[in-house]
């Protein structure tokens, strides 16, 4: 397993549970919950100038922030009021907040939501484990603006789904580190301005507290470095299975390869050679059979999917896995395998769309996330399973979560792109897992400079200036 970042965790509610238990041993609860209402109440006076406000508590420590951040706001000068869902359970921290507001009490319900300029979400929070029922969504849709504590109430923190009925909240703050469901969609189109703010625990915790989440970024992984002895085989040799009837998804992968800094690049074209004689001149073309292009044990890494037809698939696929070669499987790998996964077992990279997906595992459902992981546990292989949130699943569990994107990436060939982009990533000798990341982000942060309309060739080009903004943000954050 990679050195952790500890910047990137991502705690599940259950983690952030055991997580808040470690913490409380050197900072009280009481403690932990004052900061973050004192937290939240900063966020609201730079979110909104002083107007009416009405705060919506929760019974649990959801519920103990709100009250905090209703007595610090009041006292800062601002009118306002509590209404209570239901009282917190006697004798805990959250009862003895409660009893230091002294500000008005108010029915939890519509009418007052209505008057408020602003209402704080202070019911549930990420740890919602239940449906939201009424009053809660009619008291949160009568309000003009709403600021949530930790999540809007109704999103589960590790799932990202809507748990009956939510609210979308103009500002969302959280404590110590976001949570899944901050980054997964639907609920990620919940927050509004979203802040993460420091309560007083330590990261240190994380040394007790295995968290399996983390977000994509630059520093969760290391891209590699070239020597002064660096040559292309030592950058790596990228091989390509290219398929007669669509020649150009190879041509796309293999481009995007040679862009993201692979040594070589190689096609394995057969009877499709004469499609790729007139491409780019740095692009190797071999007419030989599968057969004896594996007794060249340089080229150990090796793209099949983009392009081929299932027919196609079935007769290299096996050749690679006999062979023992690392394979990033994508596109027709994936009609090929429709309903049968086990037939990828042996590659090491998986890069399926949500349809494709679905066509080999099944339809991920309310928890994506959840999917990813055991499909990446069912054919020991690392599953990237793009989309607006892009989920990049291990077979030891560890999955990270990729927002540095665009939806201008779906358009056709851009997963061509990325598979070269791992491809190169591979082949340089990075872990799979830590491959898979570091090329999806790649991929995202080419696709932001591409522009709004851009097309798949346009990636190309921009793959240097990602990498080389990679490699700073690895190192200075």
């Amino acid at each position: 397993m990679p050195d952790r970042n500890d910047r990137f965790a991502l705690p599940s509610p259950q983690e952030m549970g055991a997580i808040d238990k470690v913490a409380s041993r050197s900072v009280p609860v009481s403690v932990l919950m004052e900061n973050a209402g004192r937290a939240v109440a900063r966020a609201v006076r730079r979110f909104a100038k002083p107007c009416r406000v009405l705060v919506l508590c929760g019974p649990g420590n959801n519920g103990g922030d709100g009250y905090v951040a209703a007595r610090r706001l009041a006292e800062a000068g601002w009118p306002v009021a509590v209404a209570a869902l239901a009282e917190p359970h006697a004798g805990s921290d959250a009862a003895a907040v409660a009893a230091r507001f002294r500000g008005p009490r108010v029915p939890f319900s519509p009418e007052e939501a209505a008057r408020a300029d602003l209402v704080i979400d202070a019911v549930f929070g990420a740890g919602l484990s239940r449906d939201v029922e009424e009053p809660v969504p009619s008291v949160l849709a009568a309000a003009k603006r709403v600021v949530s504590i930790d999540m809007p109430s109704g999103i589960d923190g590790g799932t990202g789904q809507v748990r009956g009925h939510a609210r979308k909240a103009d500002l969302t703050v959280t404590f110590f580190r976001a949570k899944p469901g901050h980054l997964l969609l639907p609920g990620r189109e919940y927050l509004g301005q979203f802040v993460v703010r420091d309560i007083g625990i330590s990261a240190s915790v994380l040394d007790e507290v295995v968290v399996r989440t983390w977000e994509n970024k630059p520093g969760l992984w290391k891209l590699p470095v070239l020597g002064l002895e660096a040559h292309k085989y030592s950058r790596g040799v990228v091989s390509l299975c290219a398929g007669e009837a669509m020649p150009g998804a190879a041509r796309l992968a293999a481009a995007a390869a040679r862009r993201t800094g692979a040594g070589l690049v190689r096609v394995a074209a057969g009877k499709a050679a004469p499609s790729f004689r007139l491409g780019e001149p740095g692009l190797i073309i071999d007419e030989e059979p599968l057969a004896d292009l594996l007794k060249d044990h340089r080229r150990k890494t090796w793209i099949c999917g983009p392009g081929l037809l299932p027919e196609e698939v079935e007769q290299v696929f096996p050749q690679l896995v006999a062979a023992e070669r690392q394979i990033l499987a994508d596109a027709g790998a994936f009609s090929w395998a429709a309903d049968a996964p086990e037939r990828l077992r042996g590659a090491a990279v998986l890069t399926p769309h949500g349809g494709e997906f679905a066509r080999v595992f099944g339809a991920p459902g309310g928890d994506p996330l959840a999917a990813a992981r055991a499909a990446a546990k069912r054919v020991d292989a690392v599953v990237v399973l793009k989309g607006a949130t892009t989920i990049i699943a291990a077979p030891d569990g560890r999955v990270a979560l990729n927002t540095h994107a665009t939806p201008a990436l779906g358009t056709a060939g851009s997963g061509d792109t990325l598979t070269g982009i791992i491809g190169a990533l591979l082949a340089a000798g990075m872990e799979p897992w830590e491959a898979a990341c570091a090329g999806v982000w790649l991929h995202g942060e080419a696709a932001l400079r591409a522009g709004d309309w851009l097309i798949a060739e346009d990636l190309d080009v921009h793959l240097a200036a990602a990498r080389e903004k990679a490699t700073r943000l690895q190192v200075d954050g």
